[in-house]
């Protein structure tokens, strides 16, 4: 027997089913985040729009919680982006990509020109970490430390100091709002501490992570996981030879491509409904592959993600992106790429009604007010846009 080919759109429920976007599950932030791996973080009302859509109930008190005695984490990961991950996940995780993130930040132009060297870096990260394990420390507060031991024979300008930040193993500290982050910064160290190391990725902590990659993302190439992780192909390759009696083979849809997933992982028929949602910014459905195609049609990817890397809020429909929305006053403004039936329409203004009660619960109405700028900027011609209204 050869090895089983799988469709487009078998992957896309693959995806959809281990990402709990085939229907509202029951669980708690904590069991959900398990689920999904990792929610790409770094604006703050996303995690929770995230779990919006994943859940039912969703209480976002209780992600509060979380966040607050860090049963969840938020810090650079997979990347080298914010993530939110379990605080179990995360020393896995972080010693993974730890080759990635230490070139990536202390081999930075602007980390290298302060004069300060990796084994410079080594030598002063245990104490700094120490005075952030007392108290949640501020971005102003992890400056002067670093000014007082380092002296003045080193520049640090902000650029230096956020490269530092990025590769410290530290948590982000809630500092309060409607979103448990806002503009301030506030960290704390992590705890237990992962490796950190300039050698390659620990075999058992990438083999870890390619583990749970699979089973929220799977199946997948290994252009997939290294997309996800930024973590070069080789170490990769590497990590699965390892575990050849953990995982099985698939074939692509375009039969050239080897797939890795784990037995047993849920895979619904192709044909399984997919209902309408309303994504979250930088939902990490949409940026964990390197063929984004498996959600993203490639015709609207320009469209969903900026020259910059925003990657805006999107309409999901039948599993695959057909648009983006925006609040817009007291409604919520979608815009589909192709047209829509007016039953998608309408079961689009229920999510959005559910959507604009929660937003109103929260006492944020543009958690993305910020990028309405995009908006500006040329849709597909045909392109249509609808004001989802409720009373």
């Amino acid at each position: 027997m050869g090895t089983p080919k799988l469709t487009a759109r078998a992957l896309n429920r693959a995806t959809l089913a281990r990402q709990l976007l085939l229907a509202r599950e029951p669980l708690t932030v904590t069991e959900a985040v398990r689920r999904i791996v990792a929610v790409q973080a770094q604006q703050p009302a996303s995690p929770y729009i995230a779990l919006w859509n994943r859940l039912s109930p969703f209480d976002p008190t209780t992600l509060d919680a979380a966040l607050a005695d860090h049963r969840l984490v938020r810090a650079t990961l997979m990347r080298v982006t914010v993530h939110m991950v379990r605080a179990d996940d995360y020393t896995p995780f972080r010693e993974a990509v730890e080759p990635t993130l230490r070139g990536s930040r202390l081999g930075d132009p602007r980390y290298r020109a302060s004069g300060l060297t990796a084994s410079d870096t080594d030598a002063f990260l245990p104490p700094l970490l120490t005075y952030a394990d007392a108290s949640p420390r501020t971005a102003a507060e992890l400056r002067t430390w670093l000014d007082d031991h380092l002296g003045t024979a080193v520049a640090l300008d902000s650029s230096a100091h956020r490269m530092l930040r990025h590769y410290a193993p530290l948590w982000h500290a809630p500092t309060g709002g409607p979103w448990s982050f806002d503009t301030r910064q506030s960290y704390v160290a992590a705890s237990p501490r992962p490796a950190l190391t300039d050698l390659e990725a620990p075999p058992a902590a990438l083999r870890t992570l390619i583990r749970r990659y699979l089973q929220g993302f799977g199946p997948a190439s290994v252009a997939d996981m290294a997309q996800f992780a930024l973590v070069q192909q080789h170490r990769i390759k590497e990590a699965l030879s390892s575990m050849p009696d953990e995982l099985e083979t698939l074939q692509a849809p375009d039969t050239r491509t080897t797939l890795y997933d784990i037995p047993g992982a849920p895979r619904p028929p192709e044909d399984t409904p997919a209902p309408p949602r309303l994504m979250a910014m930088w939902d990490s459905t949409l940026l964990a592959y390197a063929d984004r195609g498996r959600l993203l049609p490639a015709e609207y990817r320009r469209h969903v993600t900026r020259v910059n890397g925003d990657v805006l809020p999107t309409l999901l429909v039948d599993g695959y992106v057909a648009g983006v929305w925006r609040p817009v006053g007291e409604s919520i403004e979608a815009t589909a790429f192709h047209p829509l039936p007016d039953g998608v329409w309408e079961a689009l203004a229920t999510e959005a009604a559910t959507l604009h009660a929660f937003l109103t619960t929260r006492g944020d109405m543009t958690p993305y007010g910020r990028y309405d700028h995009w908006w500006a900027k040329p849709f597909p011609e045909a392109a249509e846009t609808r004001l989802l209204s409720f009373g």
